[in-house]
């Protein structure tokens, strides 16, 4: 399963040596240096596997529903907290950073997929004595939302897809993807990435993704930037399989039978709005949502609006 076409300029070997010499390599950042910084008060830590030690957010009332939300390629809990902020009054909001992402930790050659960071939520949810839950996922997310839902389909009360990844069919989308996705494609593409300052790419692939640039200030380029270098992140990135195991395809979806809502932006970039159809119009009773002034992540660009439409959601499930 492919998302994004190659870029024919990437394999031109003169832009890879002008990227190579122009490039600046930066080591690793320590976990400590990196929690001091990004961890919110509502930060957790729990190892679920030997040495694979998963940071989490964890707010609102104990007792109340319990959203789950799982971000998408390169982001961190730190994309939802502005869903967290407006609805964790009613709702127990909880985040987690997936491995190769965010403060989480993992082994040494650790290797990740789509099923395995399902069965990672799994584990947190589990281990947390969650019920009912509500699983959110953007993006990268949004595939292991659904891989979640079609592995575990007695878990759920509800599933919400916010421009989800892994639609089966190809679809043109509103303009070019960013091009860190078209280095993930090629081998050559993704040592480069091992290798080079994220900045060099950050700063295009979120104006991208966020659609409004104004959002796109130092303080989230450093961020995106800063949690990329991680201790083994690039090495979990880079070497991960975001294809599923077994062959997908738009039928796949028909034997989801969680309550579903597609959230998708117009705009989006990254991943064409017509693959959310696509999800919408497969999965039984599926409702979706779609903004047309949204981007890649809605959920952050526009919370208000976001927020408010899956509470009403959720409330509607609720009668």
């Amino acid at each position: 399963m492919k998302l994004f076409k190659p870029f024919a300029a990437i394999a031109g070997v003169g832009i890879l040596v002008s990227v190579l010499l122009g490039a600046c390599v930066h080591k690793e950042i320590p976990y400590p240096e990196l929690e001091a910084k990004y961890a919110y008060p509502s930060s957790r830590y729990i190892e679920l596997e030997p040495g694979l030690r998963v940071h989490y957010t964890d707010d609102g009332p104990a007792s109340a529903p319990p959203i789950v939300m799982v971000h998408g390629f390169a982001a961190s809990t730190h994309a939802w907290r502005p869903w967290t902020d407006r609805l964790s009054g009613d709702f127990r909001m909880i985040s987690l950073d997936l491995p190769g992402h965010g403060l989480t930790r993992t082994p040494d050659d650790y290797r990740t997929s789509t099923e395995k960071n399902a069965a990672i939520v799994k584990k947190l949810i589990a281990e947390l004595g969650l019920r009912d839950v509500v699983l959110a996922g953007n993006s990268m997310g949004g595939a292991v939302a659904w891989t979640y839902a079609l592995t575990y389909p007695d878990d759920l009360d509800a599933l919400i897809l916010v421009n989800a990844a892994g639609w089966p069919e190809q679809t043109k989308g509103s303009g070019e993807p960013p091009m860190v996705f078209g280095l993930l494609s090629s081998p050559l593409g993704r040592a480069l990435l091992k290798s080079i300052d994220p900045r060099l790419l950050a700063n295009g692939g979120l104006k991208a993704a966020y659609l409004d640039e104004t959002m796109v200030d130092k303080a989230l380029i450093d961020r995106y930037s800063e949690l990329a270098l991680a201790e083994g992140h690039r090495d979990v990135l880079l070497t991960g399989r975001s294809a599923p195991s077994q062959t997908v395809i738009p039928e796949t979806f028909r034997s989801i039978r969680t309550p579903t809502l597609v959230m998708a932006g117009e705009q989006d970039k990254v991943i064409p709005v017509a693959q959310q159809r696509g999800f919408a119009g497969a999965i039984p009773g599926a409702e979706l949502i779609v903004y047309p002034n949204g981007g890649h992540v809605p959920m952050e660009q526009l919370p208000d609006m976001t927020a408010k439409d899956l509470k009403s959601f959720l409330d509607r499930l609720k009668r």
